[in-house]
């Protein structure tokens, strides 16, 4: 019997394979899928169902790429937004066997409309589940985000909360195995750890210990999530599917020359903030190559041709396999070497940092022509500010850099200066020239008050 889980770093998206008497299914496919029929021929078998637990709106979906691969059914929940081209829909209370394991469906909408949970059983122990896939229903630690509905934001909120109760009947020895871990945007308070079981998550998940089902539309509806401009793409592609990943992913490389001559829309340095911070390409974005499934959404449009900058062929490689898997991945070539950019006589632009003691006399000061931009989530922003501050979501500033002075001085400031430098950047490629970034931000500032 196998059962392997595999992550898929950057967004992290947990899909699965198992398998049995010569059969395999795989939960949740991730657009480059190779990896799937790679695992299962090592193993000697022959993948011949595949499962989504719902229409992903973070990532593109291989469920139809893997199914012209192994010629393997896709199966998907009725109520989706739209005709799932690709797939058969299962319903409530189906069975599919896979050798010896028999998956069941649970019908848990919620998180969409279309969500389902896959139940494990193995014929050894009939009785009682194994384990169930979740999908973006239940976390560990926490469970889906119900923001996708705005006009019916309480009725979908209460739909999760009988899903998760559905989850529950399984039994406390059931296994959870969801679509997500830590630092996926379609949650926000999960745990590190990946795996779990509905008895554990029954006594410690906060969401499923409210008892009562208003209280949890209450909380659900006051939760606080971004919905980046890439999730409408995602949305499509999931339902009409998408085309195959790249074979090789890797950029094709660029000379200097080559890269200045190029039309690209976009030119992404993807290195860290500090080195873009200190030299960088006129024109070019920071979006840090491990911040690109969290951001490039927001900055990268459908279709847009892109050109990155990095400081090796490694930050190139990652890079390529996080767009792809976003299908924001119309890459005309990747250049390593902004030094010798520089060394060449090559024009640089840079942003500068400051302090917290330069932040506390601007503060001090009379109130003129500087901003102290906080581009932190809402959240972090009401648990700790800096007054006089004003707040701007990093990723809408897409949009909301229109609304502000290029003519006036502006510093970014975050948690740590990370995000505010991926800020500092697309402001400085749109023509602002006063920017600084506070080094530190909100961490130099609470320790500098002990």
């Amino acid at each position: 019997m196998l059962f392997e889980k595999i992550k898929t770093a950057g967004l992290s998206h947990l899909s699965y394979l198992i398998g049995a008497g010569g059969m395999a299914a795989v939960i949740d496919p991730r657009r480059d899928c190779d990896i799937y029929v790679e695992r299962a021929r090592n193993e000697g078998l022959r993948i011949t169902h595949i499962f989504e637990t719902h229409r992903n709106e973070d990532l593109v979906s291989g469920a139809p790429i893997l199914a012209k691969l192994t010629g393997a059914e896709v199966f998907h929940g009725p109520n989706a937004d739209g005709e799932v081209e690709y797939a058969k829909t299962t319903r409530d209370g189906d069975c599919h066997a896979i050798g010896q394991l028999e998956i069941r469906v649970l019908e848990t909408p919620g998180h969409t409309f279309d969500h389902l949970a896959y139940a494990i059983f193995d014929s050894e122990y009939p009785e009682t589940a194994v384990g169930v896939f979740t999908g973006d229903a239940l976390f560990v630690g926490d469970v889906g985000r119900t923001d996708f509905y705005p006009e019916r934001k309480r009725e979908v909120a209460g739909l999760l909360f009988d899903s998760l109760r559905k989850i529950c009947e399984l039994g406390d020895q059931a296994i959870i195995y969801p679509a997500h871990g830590a630092g996926s945007v379609c949650g926000s308070g999960m745990a590190d750890r990946e795996f779990s079981t509905v008895g554990h998550e029954r006594r410690n998940n906060p969401m499923l210990k409210i008892e009562s089902r208003d209280t949890f539309i209450d909380r659900k509806v006051n939760e606080n999530h971004y919905q980046p401009p890439y999730f409408r793409l995602m949305e499509h592609l999931n339902l009409v599917g998408g085309n195959a990943a790249p074979r090789v992913l890797m950029p094709q490389p660029m000379s200097l020359d080559e890269l200045s001559s190029c039309e690209a829309d976009r030119v992404i340095d993807v290195r860290e903030p500090l080195a873009y911070a200190a030299g960088h390409l006129p024109g070019s974005i920071n979006l840090p190559v491990d911040m690109i499934p969290a951001f490039a959404g927001w900055f990268i449009a459908e279709g847009e041709e892109l050109a990155l900058v990095a400081s090796s062929q490694d930050q190139l490689s990652t890079t390529m396999e996080h767009l792809v898997r976003i299908a924001l991945d119309k890459i005309v070539g990747g250049y390593v070497g902004v030094v010798p950019a520089a060394a060449s006589g090559k024009s640089m632009r840079s942003i500068p940092m400051i302090s917290t003691e330069e932040v506390e006399r601007r503060l001090q000061g009379k109130p003129g022509d500087w901003t102290l931009l906080d581009v932190r989530d809402a959240d972090e922003r009401k648990a700790h500010s800096i007054k006089g501050s004003r707040h701007i979501y990093v990723g809408e500033l897409n949009e909301m850099w229109k609304d502000l002075d290029p003519g006036q001085r502006y510093t970014l400031m975050c948690a740590s200066g990370m995000r505010a430098t991926v800020a500092a950047g697309w402001l400085d490629a749109h023509g602002f020239d006063h920017l600084d970034v506070y080094l530190g931000s909100m961490g130099a500032w609470e320790a500098r008050r002990g």
